[in-house]
């Protein structure tokens, strides 16, 4: 698989292009970095006056990190005459005025100079000079055109390799036409108007359920503001079917106790108390409890069984073991179950009514009868010590187990 951005899977881009030539550079990582800068933008010709620190040089070719196909090509010369001899057109690179009449380009403008000479044959360089002091009078003189960029006045020096890659990506850009090697891939194809109504139709079904349309006489604006933001967006299929299922995963609380029923934890308190005190929510003649209730529960936690089944969740030991939260086991409902274990865990509250109390010990008494194993657990000690819980569960466990 490529890294950042290098893939020797893909075609070297080799067409023709202006030569880079690089006068007395200093140091070997510049023109390693210059080779890579050539690299990125198509450009392979690298010419060098007296390098200073002579020629091969370890550390350009690790600067170039992988640009070595420049390196093997650089041609050596004596002087900046030399190396331009066999040039029709040459462009200075400064940040200095030089007090010269000659005229002075940006580097886009130096792009479209270039282009359509090297589309006619003609062999086009562009001078860099050294790091220090860049071109000297002299040097400067021997070109056509003058080439800077609008800089800090303050701060005007680039870094050698810096001022290569600006001007080669203004010509690469213009020779391959600005296309961008890649977009936004299209995964899924724009929600048709079915769809997003449909979607409406739940979002605004369940914000009913929590009366978020308030006042009354807001309702229509409301539903057309909350139409316009998704219509704006442009879904696409996919899009809809994500956030369906956000509204859903919120609204039904599929993934147990996450934050965001309707209940906070003192309230969650208060109905399994009421629960336990009137018969566990069922009615006459039902062997149940009253339907929909577990889910209730389930999305309504104790601060306790939150902490519990967390832990429970999180803990390897349990991983496998099956355990299940607020599930109805016949006419009850079972704080934690796991039935491939038959092992119950009933979270008993840190005050409990008599009457809750009595039903426990009835729920107790069924699920022992039936094979279940009941452990108590209280929430107190899940409060102060819930690995200290786990330890007792886990022991519990390898012991019903053996």
């Amino acid at each position: 698989m490529p890294g950042s951005g290098t893939d020797k899977t893909k075609r070297w881009i080799e067409q023709p292009g202006p030569v880079v030539v690089l006068v007395e550079p200093q140091l070997g990582e510049n023109i390693g970095a210059t080779a890579r800068a050539m690299a990125n933008f198509g450009l392979s010709q690298l010419r060098l006056v007296k390098p200073r620190q002579g020629w091969p040089n370890d550390k350009a070719r690790m600067m170039a990190a992988g640009a070595d196909r420049n390196l093997d090509g650089v041609r050596l010369y004596e002087s900046l005459d030399a190396a331009i001899a066999d040039c029709s057109f040459v462009l200075a690179t400064t940040a200095r005025a030089h007090d010269q009449a000659k005229p002075v380009v940006g580097a886009a403008e130096a792009a479209e100079l270039i282009a359509p000479r090297i589309a006619a044959g003609e062999t086009v360089a562009i001078a860099f000079g050294r790091e220090r002091n860049g071109l000297e009078n002299a040097e400067v003189a021997l070109a056509d055109r003058i080439v800077t960029l609008p800089v800090n006045p303050a701060f005007a020096s680039l870094n050698l390799a810096q001022s290569v890659v600006i001007i080669a990506y203004e010509w690469f850009k213009l020779a391959s036409g600005g296309k961008l090697p890649f977009g936004m891939p299209q995964k899924s194809r724009p929600a048709p108007k079915q769809q997003l109504l449909a979607f409406f139709a739940a979002l605004e079904r369940e914000l009913e359920k929590v009366e978020f349309f308030r006042p009354p006489g807001k309702r229509e604006t409301m539903q057309i503001n909350l139409r316009n933001i998704f219509t704006r967006m442009q879904p696409t299929q996919q899009d809809i079917q994500t956030l369906h299922g956000v509204i859903m995963a919120i609204a039904e609380g599929r993934k147990g106790p996450a934050r965001g029923g309707v209940l906070d934890g003192e309230e969650a308190e208060m109905l399994r108390t009421l629960l336990a005190e009137h018969g566990s929510g069922r009615v006459p003649k039902e062997r149940g409890p009253v339907r929909g209730l577990a889910r209730l529960l389930r999305r309504n936690p104790t601060e306790a069984e939150r902490a519990l089944w967390q832990a429970l969740t999180n803990d390897r030991r349990f991983a496998g073991r099956g355990f299940k939260r607020q599930t109805p086991v016949g006419q009850h409902i079972c704080d934690f179950v796991s039935f491939p274990l038959r092992f119950v865990i009933d979270l008993i509250p840190i005050e409990e009514s008599a009457a809750a109390a009595k039903t426990r010990t009835e729920r107790r008494n069924w699920l022992t009868a039936r094979g279940y194993r009941v452990v108590e657990v209280c929430a107190g000690d899940v409060e102060n010590d819930v690995g200290g819980v786990l330890e007792r569960l886990q022991a519990m466990i390898v012991d019903a187990t053996r």
